[in-house]
């Protein structure tokens, strides 16, 4: 009786998830991948799964990856200390090199693996290739007293998106392949910069009119100043926060993709905790979901 009770409930996820799964037919998402989800060994392997299922019901997944922790502890190993400003990291040439090692070189292989050990079909790209992401450097601003002209703050090779070559990402994605992005971008005159991949995941689902915009955290979402999570929020009150000074840090750079993203024509974005399995299938094939959707 009990394993029959398991079945029916089985079929009854099922049947939840047929009115999302028709919706999203032929949909692109893009998923900013990053976080606990990309250190934890059962995680990583769920992450690469769900993928994979995205891509098998019809589903165009973009996986745009980052590395911070990765980058990190490569950093400390050499000697080096990692620096951030309003959650940017400061990268001189030195520590460019090591991210564009560790980006492209070491997480990006290692995530592409994982998809295809799974049965999908992805290939790993840098900004670089076929000029993917073309770039210019990023400069910080900071309020010193009211009514002054802001500081402007030099972080380094740190870059922002000028565009998205989103013809090779459609093409690669109607040839049935996953896309697996490292948020590195080419400058002008040819130099690398370090783009912050919730920036970068944000520019892409713009550049691609896509669906839905989903980042993975640490963090169960967007949360309040009494650290409860906010299920739904609006660009109002999302300035507000931001005003405020409750999204901060690492937040901040994800709510603003996310902002930025849904002006430019992206339908949806959710910030939602990277640390659960199946967060992207919780969030995008049950009733309820799951994290922090942001609208305009």
């Amino acid at each position: 009786m009990d394993d029959m009770r398991t079945s029916v409930e089985r079929a009854e996820i099922l049947v939840e998830a047929l009115p999302y799964i028709r919706r999203f037919f032929n949909k692109t998402v893009v998923i900013k991948y990053g976080g606990h989800a990309m250190v934890d060994e059962e995680l990583k392997n769920n992450f690469a799964r769900d993928v994979v299922m995205m891509k098998y019901i019809g589903i165009n997944p973009v996986v745009v990856h980052g590395g911070g922790p990765q980058i990190g502890n490569l950093l400390k190993r050499v000697g080096k200390e990692s620096k951030f400003i309003q959650g940017m990291r400061v990268t001189d040439e030195e520590t460019m090199d090591i991210v564009e090692m560790v980006l492209v070189g070491k997480v990006n292989k290692e995530i592409v693996g994982l998809i295809n050990r799974h049965g999908g079909q992805a290939v790993g790209l840098s900004g670089k290739d076929a000029n993917l992401i073309r770039a210019e450097k990023y400069y910080l601003s900071a309020e010193k007293v009211k009514e002054t002209p802001p500081e402007i703050i030099d972080i380094g090779l740190v870059g922002k998106v000028k565009e998205i070559n989103a013809v090779l990402i459609t093409s690669l994605m109607r040839d049935g392949v996953i896309p697996v992005i490292a948020p590195t971008g080419i400058g002008d005159g040819g130099e690398t910069y370090n783009i912050n991949a919730d920036l970068v995941a944000g520019a892409v689902a713009a550049a691609l009119s896509a669906e839905k915009l989903i980042l993975l955290t640490d963090v169960p979402g967007v949360l309040d100043r009494n650290k409860m999570l906010i299920p739904a929020m609006d660009d109002r009150e999302t300035r507000k926060m931001i005003e405020e000074g409750t999204i901060a840090g690492g937040m901040f750079p994800k709510v603003k993709c996310c902002l930025k993203a849904l002006r430019a024509g992206v339908k949806k974005a959710h910030i939602v905790d990277g640390r659960l399995k199946h967060t992207i299938l919780l969030e995008m094939f049950t009733d309820r979901g799951i994290g922090t959707e942001i609208v305009l």
